[in-house]
């Protein structure tokens, strides 16, 4: 340590570069890592679970949702309107052909795909209240692969798809209801649609977040030495 003269007159102590305190604030950080300890504690955001156990909750979630389909085909089966058929004797012919029953079938089928769509997003998020590539992923296969399913299942529960034998069965002139079709294929889209969009805008809403970055300079510098 030095003492500096000037005009006669003693200066605080000067401490040479290579004496400076271990705590300096501008001191550059050691080859090991910063000087600093790494911030801990609940304003450190968690990262979750690993990549291993969010591909498995993926895939669960993906067959669950898939088996939901069969919940999906029922309801469309019970609440999709019915079109009534008539036969001639040599061709079938809509009883009313004013009636709006194939796009009220796709209608009905469109409304309970969304309805499942933003239930299975919200218990989802209830679940775990963060993203992920593996489980937006699920989400949204497992939508698609539960709608194909409803689909499948409520054309295959309905009304017979032999429109020739189904009119010889019930006789010229007798009314008989039409097969259930999904004649908009695009409705099979709106289960993942719905669960998507919805998850997303739960997580950006009710989601973590990331703790704002704080700067942190080190302790304050240490007090000059008293004159002289």
């Amino acid at each position: 340590m030095a003492t500096a003269w000037h005009d006669g007159r003693v200066t605080a102590p000067l401490t040479p570069p290579h004496e400076q305190p271990p705590n300096h604030p501008w001191q550059q950080p050691s080859a090991g890592g910063s000087p600093h300890h790494a911030p801990t504690g609940p304003d450190v955001p968690d990262d979750g679970p690993g990549t291993a156990v969010e591909v498995r909750q993926a895939a669960v979630l993906t067959v669950i949702l898939a088996a939901a389909g069969v919940l999906l085909g029922l309801l469309w089966l019970w609440l999709a309107p019915r079109v009534q058929l008539v036969s001639n004797g040599e061709a079938v012919f809509l009883k009313d052909t004013e009636g709006e029953g194939a796009v009220g079938s796709d209608g009905t089928f469109m409304l309970l795909a969304l309805g499942f769509g933003a239930l299975s997003a919200a218990a989802v998020f209830l679940f775990r209240r963060r993203g992920g590539i593996p489980l937006v992923v699920g989400l949204a296969v497992g939508g698609l692969l539960g709608s194909v399913l409803a689909w499948q299942l409520g054309v295959r529960l309905g009304p017979t798809q032999d429109l020739v034998a189904q009119a010889k069965a019930v006789g010229k002139g007798v009314p008989f209801e039409s097969p259930l079709e999904l004649v908009a294929k695009g409705a099979l889209l709106a289960w993942p649609m719905a669960a998507l969009a919805v998850h997303l805008g739960l997580t950006a809403v009710f989601g973590p977040r990331d703790p704002e970055p704080q700067l942190d300079w080190g302790p304050p510098p240490p007090p000059p030495a008293a004159r002289q």
